[in-house]
């Protein structure tokens, strides 16, 4: 993630939100012509939209479009695949491989700088979801992790600001981050005892938990944040390459409202969805996915307030390391539709 190849990873944004009523009958009239147009375009293009999703709640929230697609019930005609590692994005995106991505939100801003403007922000897909796990009971307060050792992953993405961010604000300056490749890399180090402390998301968390019932939650993250900024931890976002935008909006539009609509699905059928996620492989186990799903913060935040939370935490992040943003802050031409 250090590498500007993989800061590059990409993804291009998207986004037309549907458009809300008004009072007037002849604007609603309009505005559900201008749907079913959009609807009517986006299903006899021919164009395929190949978006990919991150393993962990981007991936549990799309569970539901995943399975309209194959079943071809969807308004667009769609390939989504699940990777576990947004590096492995970076080049797809950049070869027009990918054309919507799920990616950590530092990554979109860093991506929004270094292509100067090639892609935009859609939606905000996932709020707090880190916690500090524990094989023992010494934690119980960030000044605890004072002189231990932290397995994590997430090195130059979102986990690593956060977990610096909160140490630093906490006077916390002797603690040993070991970062590792994956998030399933560090669950299997504090689950066989290699590590005895570890910074995952769920749904890592919920999945350890069950495989170690000596390991629990020690800090909420979140929780921490919360105490030393007043800006929301935003982690995860869609974005698209503004390439693809220009050229097939439509279909981006499609796109988001189906996204959404998995999103709400999810969160309100949670043991259906849990079948998906084991089916398409994000988690091992319905069971699990069951008591992951309500932790994980899925959602599907845009325009306006899409733009307040992001710029608050860009903001934090900025301050804590200009890097971890692009070296600057994205202007008001990252965020699609902020001005509805």
């Amino acid at each position: 993630m250090k590498k500007i190849l993989a800061l590059i990873t990409a993804a291009v944004l998207a986004a037309g939100v549907f458009a809300g009523c008004t009072d007037n009958k002849a604007d609603n009239a309009e505005t559900v012509q201008n749907d079913e147009n959009t609807e009517e375009s986006a299903l006899n293009d021919d164009t395929v939209l190949n978006a990919v999703m991150l393993k962990g709640p981007t991936g549990i929230g799309a569970v539901e479009l995943m399975e309209k697609s194959a079943d071809g019930e969807t308004v667009g005609n769609y390939n989504i695949t699940v990777t576990s590692a947004s590096d492995e994005i970076t080049g797809k995106i950049l070869s027009g491989e990918v054309d919507i991505a799920a990616v950590p939100t530092n990554l979109a801003a860093v991506l929004y700088n270094k292509t100067e403007g090639g892609v935009t922000v859609l939606g905000v897909n996932t709020l707090g979801v880190l916690y500090v796990l524990e094989n023992g009971d010494s934690i119980n307060s960030v000044s605890d992790l004072s002189g231990k050792t932290i397995y994590s992953s997430g090195q130059g993405a979102v986990p690593e600001y956060v977990l610096n961010y909160i140490l630093d604000k906490n006077g916390v300056t002797d603690a040993d981050v070991v970062y590792v490749s994956e998030h399933a890399e560090a669950a299997a180090a504090i689950a066989d005892g290699t590590a005895d402390i570890a910074v995952l998301p769920e749904p890592n968390v919920t999945a350890v938990m069950m495989k170690n019932e000596n390991i629990r939650i020690a800090l909420d993250l979140t929780e921490e944040w919360n105490k030393v900024s007043d800006n929301d931890m935003a982690m995860g976002c869609i974005i698209v390459r503004n390439e693809f935008l220009n050229e097939h909006k439509d279909l981006v539009d499609a796109f988001v409202g189906d996204y959404r609509d998995s999103i709400e699905y999810v969160n309100n059928n949670v043991d259906d969805a849990a079948a998906l996620v084991e089916k398409y492989e994000i988690m091992a186990s319905a069971a699990a996915a069951q008591k992951a799903i309500p932790n994980c913060n899925i959602c599907y935040i845009d325009g306006l307030e899409m733009q307040n939370i992001l710029e608050g935490f860009y903001s934090v992040l900025y301050a804590a390391e200009p890097k971890s943003v692009g070296g600057k802050l994205p202007d008001a031409g990252f965020y699609a539709y902020a001005e509805d």
